[in-house]
């Protein structure tokens, strides 16, 4: 540690602060795996007390965030990873009937060096399935980078995501990818995300996502009651924002799938397309934002904690054991 602190002040010292900053953030990253190996709870404590300031009430959580971390470390039901696993959520969709939203699946594969880029169409969606924003969007096969794609998969297929933010349920997912049709909208950009908050099969809210960037990151974003009918005030950043965003025309049929297939969670995100004024379904996500995030105004936090009933605690061991 000495050594490092030393090569750290040199790097400062001497104007290298690209150099400086990417060593702070492997040495972070490496603490962080430390931590999450001696202890998740301790790992998720911790990055709760870094964002919030204080420590996370873990024994009598109340808070939406409290609540769902309480589930992601102590509910560890094989359902929630069925469904959290990007290709194994497909088969639960198909077996409750609704096979017909999720987009066409082109290639399934253990490895990059099983894809034949020449058997695929110009436009396609690459994913690995045991973690978030593991995602190669393809608008032109002729301009994309075959062995940067297959460097990328292959890091990404190595990554026990659950390191990252303590999500555990990731450690159980045995890695694939997984390649969809492109969806696209009218006006060829990357379509708007209706994430629909679902408690006990009855949705809440939905989440507006629009002008997404290809590695998933967006600003802009706004909350409206499960009826589409008012904004909520629940994004700090969307309290601040003067728009309105029309309700898409597959909304009925988003909302029907988002609550039939969200009965056995006493939470789950779903994640939705509209295209053509037809419902896609993306992914199911049970820990957004790794379950920590400053976004969420103290109004959110009140009331989504208030519709999470915890369940019985189901411990990692159980859950190996019936895999």
């Amino acid at each position: 540690m000495q050594i490092t602190g030393k090569i750290k002040t040199i790097i400062k010292k001497t104007g290298a602060p690209a150099v400086y900053y990417k060593l702070n953030k492997l040495q972070k990253a490496s603490y962080n795996k430390f931590l999450y190996k001696l202890s998740p709870v301790l790992f998720v404590k911790q990055r709760y007390t870094d964002i919030y300031g204080e420590k996370p009430n873990l024994r009598k959580p109340g808070t939406f965030s409290e609540k769902l971390i309480w589930m992601m470390l102590f509910w560890m039901h094989p359902l929630k990873i069925q469904c959290a696993d990007k290709y194994t959520m497909r088969t639960y969709a198909q077996q409750q009937g609704w096979g017909h939203v999720l987009p066409k699946l082109l290639g399934v594969y253990e490895n990059s060096s099983e894809i034949d880029f020449d058997a695929l169409p110009d436009k396609f969606v690459l994913k690995c399935n045991h973690g978030c924003g593991f995602n190669i969007i393809c608008e032109n096969k002729a301009e994309l980078n075959t062995e940067k794609a297959r460097f990328k998969l292959d890091t990404w297929m190595a990554t026990d995501y659950s390191n990252v933010a303590g999500e555990v349920h990731y450690t159980f997912m045995k890695p694939r990818i997984i390649c969809e049709e492109f969806l696209e909208d009218s006006v060829n950009e990357l379509p708007t995300d209706y994430k629909v908050y679902c408690f006990n099969g009855k949705a809440h809210c939905t989440i507006v996502v629009q002008g997404r960037s290809k590695d998933g990151h967006c600003d802009v974003w706004d909350f409206y009651d499960a009826d589409w009918q008012n904004k909520l005030p629940y994004g700090h950043s969307s309290l601040l924002a003067d728009r309105t965003v029309p309700k898409p025309e597959a909304y009925n049929e988003i909302i029907m799938a988002s609550e039939a297939l969200s009965k056995p969670f006493p939470f789950v995100r779903m994640d939705f397309y509209d295209i053509g004024g037809k419902a896609y379904l993306g992914e199911m996500t049970f820990t957004p934002g790794g379950c920590i995030t400053r976004e969420f105004t103290d109004t959110a936090q009140k009331v989504m904690g208030e519709l999470i009933a915890l369940p019985q605690r189901v411990a990692y061991r159980s859950t190996i054991q019936s895999a």
